[in-house]
């Protein structure tokens, strides 16, 4: 217990002294958010959080304070790893195809095929992939990835330790306290992001877990479980895929449109959006973990599941999608030139120009005959030669004329 603390202590600084370091590196490389279209948010805050779980959870296993165990050495692994796919797809931009199947082979690794069994064990390899990218989906906003995982981090522990697992309670302790430090220079506005790296890491962290905690036991209410402990990151997903369908936009083109973006629509501010999915998820993470514990049945669940439809269905109702701007600037500019190609046409073959109805059309009026009828309007007009119209005010000098006003004035300044 002592030393449980003394690591999330621990964890908690070195994340927060990572985070602080690292910002100058990343602004130097150039590794920024590309979310942020006017503040420079470096992305190197998610290594600092997977260097400092890593590193406490390690040292604790090495020095035999707190041994992890076989499983969740392997855990630790396959959770390094995907960080490291994520830390490359915050330099590079990765295909979203190398994510997913990078993330389902490191889910292969740990999931506990002896108590799910094969059917089992490639359902939970699939809910692992797709919790990890929820998480990466859940980082479109700052402070919300983390302030959300740290509740979900705390409710796995507190399944694990129902379970008697203290190696996994330890370590989920240990990288809540991480996140914990690293929502010190995110929370909003943020001076770090956690990036791809971080948010993979936190999303395959938490489903393996949830994971191996729930093996071996009645699979309905396993799924429920699993449901609940991450139903703020499911309902992202959920509505970003039906807005995005509903709009014909592409599933995997960014856009403003995820929980946060659309709570600040409606005039939340941006540290109000994430403390209201900070206690949406810690009421589901609730849930999940009374179901877990046996305090609760499993249909307590469908409130989870209610509430989650009626975010999405209302939340769906908020206009994210603005005009296309550019292709409307683009057709108006079409507009004009195809008009002015039109009047030019219609003056060139004697007919005149073209004049422009209220309804769209098109107007051809014929040219006006020399000494019949106005002027045309491009025509210059003819200046008279009468000298009556010309008068002559001042002296001519050099070819230039002098107001005899200007000379008068020059005369007074000068004396």
């Amino acid at each position: 217990m002592l030393y449980g603390i003394v690591a999330a202590i621990t964890a908690l600084f070195l994340a927060a002294v990572l985070a602080a370091l690292l910002r100058g590196p990343a602004l130097r490389l150039g590794l920024l958010d590309r979310r942020q279209r006017q503040r420079r948010v470096p992305l190197f805050g998610g290594a600092a959080v997977v260097l400092a779980t890593c590193l406490v959870a390690v040292t604790g296993d090495w020095t035999g304070i707190a041994p992890l165990g076989d499983g969740i050495e392997v855990l630790l692994v396959a959770g390094g790893a995907v960080a490291a796919l994520g830390l490359v797809a915050d330099v590079w931009r990765l295909n979203a195809r190398f994510l997913v199947v990078g993330t389902a082979v490191a889910a292969a690794f740990v999931v506990p095929y002896d108590d799910t069994g094969a059917l089992g064990g490639a359902a939970g390899v699939g809910w692992i992939t797709f919790v990890a990218l929820a998480f990466r989906s859940l980082d479109h906003a700052d402070g919300v990835a983390g302030t959300v995982g740290v509740v979900t981090a705390f409710g796995v522990a507190a399944c694990a330790a129902v379970e008697v697992m203290d190696g996994l309670a330890v370590l989920l302790s240990v990288f809540a306290a991480a996140l914990t430090g690293f929502l010190m220079h995110n929370w909003p506005p943020a001076r770090v992001a956690l990036g791809a790296c971080g948010s993979l890491f936190a999303g395959f962290l938490l489903a393996a877990a949830a994971v191996i905690t729930r093996a071996g036991h009645d699979p309905v209410t396993g799924t429920a479980v699993l449901f609940a402990l991450t139903a703020v990151a499911g309902a992202d997903v959920a509505l970003v895929a039906v807005s995005r369908r509903l709009a014909g936009r592409p599933l995997l083109r960014g856009g403003p449109d995820h929980l946060a973006h659309r709570l600040r629509r409606i005039g939340i501010t941006a540290q109000g959006a994430t403390v209201l999915l900070a206690a949406a998820a810690f009421s589901a993470v609730l849930v999940g973990v009374l179901v877990h514990a046996g305090r609760a049945d499993a249909r307590a669940v469908w409130w989870v599941a209610g509430g989650a439809l009626v975010a999405v269905f209302g939340l769906l109702r908020v206009a994210v999608y603005g005009p296309p701007r550019a292709r409307g600037r683009r057709a108006a500019r079409a507009g004009r030139t195809s008009r002015a190609r039109g009047a030019r046409g219609g003056r060139a073959a004697g007919t005149g120009g073209g004049v422009w109805t209220a309804d769209g059309s098109q107007e051809i009026r014929p040219a006006a005959r020399p000494g019949v009828g106005p002027a045309p309007v491009y025509a210059p007009r003819r200046q008279s030669e009468d000298p009556a119209h010309h008068p002559v005010s001042g002296e001519r000098r050099a070819g230039r004329t002098v107001s005899p006003q200007v000379k008068a004035s020059l005369r007074v300044r000068n004396g």
